[in-house]
């Protein structure tokens, strides 16, 4: 079999350095982004990728979101990008069985989603070929899971973001108006992602077996914050009522320009920014939102009355995240994209594409290579000599937890960086979560818990929820002694995670270098907003404006309006990202011996699930735009408001409808009545549907206002129609499919009442060697591990006591005493 790597190899020092899967075989069977976004990071990280298509093509390659006609024999340009560096070969599944079946046998691992007739034909169903060939990673993407009483049930990405409660999530927009999803196809890019880190684990443990992805629930963990654990423990949802993030994304005098209130200092600082002083109210009851929302006519006018760049310099001087609200249009014009080579040309097509979405070295990811014509590798496969690949087997090394083994000195704060190290801890690495009492994780400052309340600290789900598993050591890094102990705990770790700016890492002389001087085999994961070089580097990076920034926010909101920031993708997708990045550099450990630093930027993450923005523009001229609720892979695809009361007394209930094909639309009709209006031929296909969709629009709004949610949904969903109800987040355990997937577990909690066990996320997928469950412990209180790993380190109980008194480690955050 071929195992070519066109312009993967790279010199240093005078040294081939292969990209770190190299020599790993990836047959892809999916359909889609999601699929095609997962085999393309590994294609990246020097896999083999085979694309097995039917003759008529991956329908990726006639795509285009703004309708540009894809020439007969070309291939669209969103295909061009995923497929980079991919061999195609063409099987048809009636006669090709036994040819695929070959590729399979001679692979490491297959990708699967439905929406071909060769990944829907019976010999190669997910639990079919975990059968037949034990030895291979199967990686099965669908809607809900393989296993569930929603297996089978329609879905699209807009009804998943529904079902996951992110349409209303995090009280995106205006109570006015309907609730909007985030636009651009981000559940896709996520659920690739997802996948991609889902086998390199696999990869990592070496071991066949069959991972069983749910696309919901990757929507879940990237669209919500811990919604049901932050309702469970503190009695009330993160927000009951839509509100704008004031100033978000604002009109200027020049343009749009996002800023954003993380925090209350930040809050405060704006308030000085805009000349209102008298606004900062540390006591006030209020949230920031809401305190924001009070005076949003004031800060409007404000922002209206200056240039972006002025405000920009000046809320980057306050400190206050900032950003520049990008599109398809401007994105590649932005000084710093443009000085960190952000987006480069498509080698085949000449359009520009985002860069990876991260960096390393010594370890060398692909370059940019051109994605294949339809069977272009047909031949060369049909006529090869491959060798079956042996099992491996599912002795006592296969049935650990995939990660047992692997130590990690975990730096992060707040979302992202957390996040990504929490899937390590799920998975069985020994997780060391350092902070100080000076300054604590971010997360456990957010709860809105008054500090009056015993141990407020130790109360918040989000930082409850980010953490399970970990260790808890407090270290004030400030001072010399702090920073000893963190060098001698380098030297007992594997990997060593931190997302904070540039230089905070720089004002403690923690470089790479340094870091290597004290363990030279080391994964230095950094993680910053926006890259370790360029001119936004020392910026402050929240979701938000790495959102803006990105074009995320662009298309999400309605077109009379600025853009609404989505407010959640930013942090995880940054966090999956620098997992997959992570376990690349591990393996390239594995091989050569070396360390690696790893540059896992959020923005670069962020660029590459917008990818659709430059790709259209730059390939095609077109502008690709919000449009509230509609978008361009169904029609019609809507909310709709149901003849329900919300659980806050509002009539303010929706169900979302997708149709994305004709076929559906004729379900949609039939599970109607077959009113006329409905059945007229005009309506039969999407352009026409497309033409009439205020008309559409008009007669299911006023079907859907005389039922109810749960009705809407039997009634269309039993007629295979994409439908759900627009849930609140914290609702989500609440969904049947969930409860069966055992996607929540319960977890004691160290300082509420052990006798009432809060319910907890866990990871989008299920693998076939397990393990059955992710929690082993709850989250660390604050320095609760300090004795035990400074006892590892050769301390003595005086030593550390000393550490304590001199306020080098401690149990409670600086400026509190015991309460």
């Amino acid at each position: 079999m071929a195992t070519e790597h066109e312009g993967a190899q790279e010199k240093v020092q005078g040294l081939v350095v292969e990209p770190p899967l190299a020599g790993y075989t990836v047959v892809d069977l999916s359909t889609g982004i999601a699929g095609a976004y997962c085999t393309k990071l590994l294609a990246d990280g020097g896999a083999t990728v085979i694309k097995v298509e039917p003759p008529e093509g991956d329908p990726l390659r006639s795509w285009s979101s703004s309708g540009a006609t894809i020439q007969p024999g070309a291939d669209g340009a969103l295909f061009s990008f995923l497929a980079g560096a991919k061999h195609s070969v063409v099987a048809d599944p009636d006669t090709d069985a036994q040819f695929v079946d070959r590729l399979l046998a001679a692979a490491d691992a297959v990708v699967w989603s439905a929406g071909s007739e060769v990944a829907e034909h019976h010999e190669f169903a997910p639990d079919e070929l975990h059968r037949r060939h034990p030895h291979l990673t199967v990686t099965s993407i669908t809607p809900f899971g393989l296993r569930g009483p929603w297996h089978d049930r329609a879905a699209t990405e807009f009804t998943l973001q529904a079902w996951s409660g992110g349409i209303i999530g995090l009280g995106r927009g205006q109570p006015e108006r309907a609730p909007v999803f985030v636009g651009g196809q981000v559940g896709e890019y996520l659920a690739g992602a997802f996948a991609s880190a889902a086998t390199l684990v696999s990869r990592y443990r070496d071991a066949g077996e069959l991972i069983d992805l749910s696309m919901l629930e990757t929507q879940i963990l990237s669209l919500t914050y811990y919604p049901v654990t932050y309702f469970e423990m503190l009695g009330r949802p993160w927000r009951d009522a839509r509100r704008l993030t004031v100033p978000g994304a604002a009109q200027a005098q020049d343009g749009l320009v996002d800023l954003g209130c993380g925090t209350a200092q930040q809050w405060f600082d704006l308030c000085a920014m805009v000349g209102h002083h008298e606004w900062i109210d540390e006591d006030s009851p209020l949230t920031i939102t809401e305190q924001a929302n009070l005076h949003a006519e004031e800060i409007y006018a404000w922002v209206r009355s200056h240039p972006v760049d002025e405000i920009r310099e000046l809320a980057t001087a306050f400190r206050i995240p900032n950003a520049p609200v990008a599109n398809g249009a401007n994105i590649t014009s932005l000084n710093h994209f443009r000085e960190r080579g952000s987006f480069v040309r498509n080698p085949r097509d000449g359009f520009q594409q985002p860069n990876h979405p991260y960096r390393m070295r010594p370890a060398r990811l692909r370059p940019p290579t051109p994605a294949p014509r339809l069977g272009e590798h047909t031949a060369l496969y049909r006529a090869a000599t491959s060798k079956p690949r042996t099992d491996p087997g599912t002795g006592s090394s296969a049935k650990r937890l995939p990660l047992s083994g692997l130590r990690v000195l975990d730096m992060t704060t707040f979302w992202a960086g957390p996040s990504c190290t929490h899937y390590l801890a799920m998975l069985g690495a020994d997780v060391i979560h350092v902070e100080s009492t000076r300054r604590p994780d971010g997360t456990r400052m957010i709860a809105g818990i008054p500090a009056t309340e015993y141990q407020w600290w130790e109360k918040s789900p989000i930082f409850a929820a980010l953490n399970t598993n970990k260790k808890g050591l407090t270290l004030d890094l400030q001072s010399p002694r702090g920073r000893e102990l963190l060098h001698r705990l380098i030297a007992t770790c594997d990997v060593v995670a931190e997302n904070f700016t540039p230089r905070v890492l720089d004002q403690i002389g923690l470089d790479f270098g340094t870091v290597q001087s004290i363990r030279p085999d080391v994964v230095m994961v950094r993680m910053p907003g926006f890259g370790l070089d360029g001119p936004w580097r020392d910026n402050p990076a929240f979701a938000y404006v790495i959102e803006a920034a990105s074009g995320v926010s662009w298309l999400t909101g309605y077109p009379d309006r600025p853009p609404y920031e989505p407010y959640s993708v930013g942090d995880p997708n940054a966090g999956v990202h620098a997992l997959n990045a992570l376990l690349l550099a591990l393996e390239h450990r594995r091989r050569t011996g070396q360390g690696v630093l790893v540059e896992a930027a959020m923005v670069d993450a962020a660029l590459n699930i917008s990818a659709e923005q430059v790709i259209e523009h730059s390939a095609y001229g077109a502008l690709l735009e919000r449009a509230g609720n509609r978008g361009p892979t169904a029609v019609p695809q809507n909310l709709y408001r149901t003849v329900d009361v919300d659980e806050f007394g509002r009539l303010d209930c929706w169900v979302a409808i997708a149709v994305q094909t004709d076929e559906q639309w004729g379900m949609l009709c039939n599970a109607l009545g077959s009113p006329a209006w409905a059945t007229d031929p005009a309506l039969s296909t999407a352009s026409g549907r497309r033409e009439r969709e205020d008309f559409i629009d008009e007669r299911l709004a006023a079907w859907c206002g005389q039922r109810s949610g749960d009705d809407i949904v039997a009634t269309l969903w039993e007629a295979g129609v994409p439908v759900a109800k627009v849930i609140q987040p914290h609702r989500q355990a609440e969904l049947a499919q969930l409860k069966a997937r055992g996607f929540f577990e319960l977890v004691d909690h160290p300082v509420q009442a052990h006798d009432n066990p809060v319910r907890f996320s866990t990871v989008p997928m299920r693998l076939s060697l397990g393990p059955d469950t992710f929690h082993r412990q709850s989250a660390p209180r604050l320095g609760q591990h300090n004795h035990e790993l400074l006892t590892e380190l050769g301390l003595t109980d005086a030593e550390i006591a000393e550490l304590e008194s001199d306020g080098v480690i401690g149990y409670t955050p600086a400026t509190y005493s015991k309460i």
